[in-house]
């Protein structure tokens, strides 16, 4: 079992646009990961909506081309999901031993998330267990996904015949991969903020202590939909008009059209720190993190560095990994870029890991 558990996994992150697949190989005790697998897909426009699965049939395809195209071998497989059907909450209960905590914890569960407890799949982990058995209350972090959104996403791996392992959390993903390249700071707090095509996850970490998350439904979508709706262009042109890759889609009509939506995803961004930020009053954001399809858009870190008055740097999921640069170009990971944070972040983890 020990060896078994040690084996890579495929790190597999099926987004709204894209499929994409990360290996990593771990370097031995202290010496961290070494990229050994990595490919995109793109996935047709409507296949997921929301996060729901809408045709299952082109998702097994991607898949099947991710691993065919990334040569990828390892059939274990990781995925990882986000949005309203995922509830991910810090939480204070009356403290008590472990033991109790694993009968109680569906009780204790019902308070905080609104769905029926029937229908969710509950995970947690105690965040501050020193073993004070004094101590009146103790932090929990509580997550809880629904079981046929959870069904939907294994269902498609299991077609594409691969296993899938593990079912972790797109926030959580994120958060490992930037701790493995970037380590922790003492006393910075740090929002990560990972945009994709339809969700928004946002993380915010202090001392490297997780304190907050939560997803938001904002995404590079709104900029796509936008810039068809006013210009009256296909999906695929105004895709290409959003990343300023089409020289007949450009000019004042669609920066204000980018000014205007990038202002009211970036007041969304803001309701949530300011939310956090609320209820630590001893606290203020020293940093922002972005990754994700969404970070790639070039008026995105001056938008959120106007808005938040702090420093806004990209994730690089790829910066402390040991990357043979004949097998992955500098170009082509600078053009997957932050992009591959949750697949690569999803990598790092091993069967039967917590």
């Amino acid at each position: 079992m020990f060896f078994s558990r040690s084996k890579p996994i495929v790190g597999l992150d099926i987004g709204t646009s894209s499929v994409k697949a990360a290996v990593l190989k771990p370097r031995g005790k202290g010496n961290g990961f070494a990229l050994t697998n990595l490919a995109v897909e793109a996935l047709p426009p409507e296949v997921i909506v929301e996060g729901s699965i809408m045709d299952s049939g082109p998702v097994v395809d991607a898949i099947n081309r991710v691993c065919e195209v990334g040569g990828i071998r390892q059939q274990e497989v990781a995925v990882s999901l986000s949005g309203h059907s995922v509830i991910v909450k810090r939480v204070s209960i009356p403290s008590m031993s472990e033991e109790e905590l694993a009968e109680s914890i569906h009780w204790e569960a019902e308070q905080y998330i609104p769905f029926d407890v029937e229908d969710v799949n509950i995970d947690y982990q105690i965040l501050n267990n020193t073993g004070d058995e004094q101590k009146e209350h103790m932090d929990v972090l509580l997550v809880a996904v629904k079981k046929d959104k959870i069904n939907d996403y294994t269902s498609v791996i299991s077609q594409a015949g691969r296993i899938p392992v593990v079912v972790d959390v797109d926030v959580f993903a994120v958060q490992n991969i930037f701790e493995v390249n970037y380590g922790v700071i003492p006393d910075e707090t740090v929002a990560l903020i990972n945009m994709g095509a339809a969700v928004t996850n946002v993380a915010i970490l202090n001392g490297g202590n997780p304190k907050f998350w939560r997803d938001l439904s904002v995404g590079g979508n709104q900029f796509t939909e936008a810039i068809q709706r006013d210009l009256g262009v296909s999906f695929e042109e105004a895709e290409a008009a959003k990343m300023g890759q089409d020289e007949d889609l450009s000019g004042e009509q669609l920066q204000g059209i980018l000014t205007s939506v990038m202002q009211e995803v970036v007041t969304e961004i803001q309701k949530t720190v300011d939310f956090y930020l609320a209820s630590e009053s001893d606290e203020q954001l020293d940093k922002i993190v972005i990754s994700g399809g969404g970070a790639r858009l070039e008026s995105l870190p001056g938008a959120l560095g106007e808005r938040f008055d702090c420093t806004v740097e990209q994730l690089d999921p790829f910066h402390s990994l040991s990357v043979d640069g004949r097998a992955f170009p500098p170009e082509t990971l600078a053009e997957i870029g932050s992009s591959a944070a949750v697949a690569v972040g999803l990598a790092i983890r091993k069967v039967g890991d917590k």
